[in-house]
């Protein structure tokens, strides 16, 4: 699989990459990432990338000639890349999105600066468009990465034990019941006394419940979706 990331800054991305899992993936050709600067695209005399918004307002836009021209250029390369655009104002960005993307061969990330990107560039190349949360960053940097690490996990040989994916959060309705590691009492705290008993059928039923009391409290509309869906069932 290959990742593009459309960016002024490539360098707040790149080294993300350079450890751990994602490094180790990378390293086995299961995915592979490259970088591409509107700034080179630019024909105006000083590179420039953004402009005034009409209407007025406050901040400087990035206007569409150099991006046009980027995007253009990969999908005269590649006709089946497939664009995303990070920004704030589209739907929300979830795990199921990323089970599904996992499946693109090549995907594109354009990462806004500024106040935003030219909506025109938006409608002629985006393919779908995300936000990963309602809050204002400086930048789609962040946001492309976080996109990009969610579908590289749900790639075949990235995670080490393929079980690991289907026991997250997200892959159900309620969100993932507390983990405990050694040692069994720390800090005078212990641990449920379930987990050490080995009856894996309590052990379930245990990290049901603890998943429920996580959800209700911290995702209360998850919760009521869970319980919702339940109700028709019987």
């Amino acid at each position: 699989m290959r990742f593009t990331f459309v960016t002024l800054f490539s360098n707040l991305i790149d080294g993300y990459f350079q450890d751990s899992i994602l490094s180790r993936a990378i390293d086995k050709n299961l995915f592979d990432i490259n970088y591409i600067n509107p700034r080179d695209f630019s024909l105006s005399k000083h590179k420039k990338v953004d402009d005034t918004a009409f209407g007025g307002g406050a901040g400087m836009l990035m206007s569409p000639q150099p991006l046009f021209d980027t995007l253009q250029s990969i999908r005269d390369e590649d006709a089946d890349a497939y664009i995303i655009f990070a920004t704030p104002v589209a739907k929300s960005f979830v795990q199921n999105d990323a089970k599904r993307l996992a499946h693109k061969k090549h995907i594109v990330f354009v990462s806004g600066r500024y106040e935003g990107i030219d909506e025109r560039v938006i409608e002629e190349f985006g393919d779908e468009v995300f936000s990963i949360g309602d809050y204002i960053l400086t930048g789609g940097e962040l946001p492309s990465l976080v996109m990009c690490d969610a579908i590289v996990r749900n790639i075949d040989g990235v995670l080490g034990n393929s079980e690991s994916l289907e026991v997250e959060s997200f892959e159900s309705e309620l969100l993932e019941a507390p983990s405990f590691t050694k040692p069994q009492i720390y800090n005078e705290k212990d641990i449920p006394s379930e987990f050490l008993k080995g009856n894996h059928s309590k052990i379930r039923s245990l990290k049901s419940a603890l998943s429920e009391c996580k959800t209700s409290f911290f995702r209360p509309e998850k919760h009521l979706k869970h319980n919702t869906r339940k109700s028709y069932e019987k």
